[in-house]
């Protein structure tokens, strides 16, 4: 088996604590059914088109939000950006990048809007971080498609043998495993990823 060269990490979820409980908070404070404001987010046809560059990123939002009070059945106020306000970087796994590099490539593969790689640079101040950034509204196509993993490993330089992929979805996970990667299923706040990654033999590196 080929050695592993290089680490592919989802953003939300991975690299970006996502706040679902926060999320299910709100949909309990306004009288929501569970996942009613993830679902008219990230669950609608605009998101998909978003996600692959297509569509204007405004509308889609003020499209979620209209959908949210369409499901409440009253005004609402910007549940949306309340939770994505209180979303944060998972300060461990940023941490162990740090101390992973430069001995083994990184890369970000992420299902998001264009925005994402100036937040990664200007917001988060990690894009420095990684060796690759692939966002599916940039290149036009989104994971569990496997056309993106191929392209990750590529832009690295690496055979797809040579990468583990690390995302929150068992769907992309199975994926990535399908594509070729070895592949890891991270929970935060259940699983501990530098474990994770040891059980591959990937250690951060005196």
């Amino acid at each position: 088996m080929a050695e592993i060269r290089g680490l592919i990490f989802d953003y939300g979820g991975v690299l970006w604590d996502m706040r679902w409980d926060l999320a299910r908070t709100l949909e309990q404070e306004h009288g929501l059914r569970a996942r009613t404001i993830v679902e008219t987010l990230y669950g609608s046809d605009a998101w998909r088109k978003i996600e692959v560059g297509v569509g204007d990123r405004q509308a889609w939002l003020d499209d979620s939000h209209r959908a949210l009070e369409a499901a409440a059945g009253r005004e609402l106020p910007p549940l949306h950006q309340h939770w994505r306000e209180r979303q944060h970087l998972i300060a461990p796994n940023i941490d162990l990048i740090r101390r992973l590099r430069p001995a083994y490539k990184t890369a970000v593969v992420s299902n998001a809007d264009s925005t994402l790689k100036r937040a990664l640079r200007e917001s988060h101040g990690i894009a420095d971080l990684f060796d690759d950034i692939v966002v599916s509204a940039d290149v036009g196509m989104a994971k569990p498609d496997a056309r993106i993993y191929a392209l990750s490993a590529q832009r690295l330089d690496l055979a797809p043998g040579e990468c583990v992929f690390i995302d929150d979805l068992p769907a992309n996970v199975e994926a990535a495993r399908d594509a070729g990667m070895h592949a890891v299923h991270f929970l935060v706040n259940e699983h501990v990823l530098e474990m994770q990654l040891a059980e591959l033999g990937v250690r951060p590196r005196a």
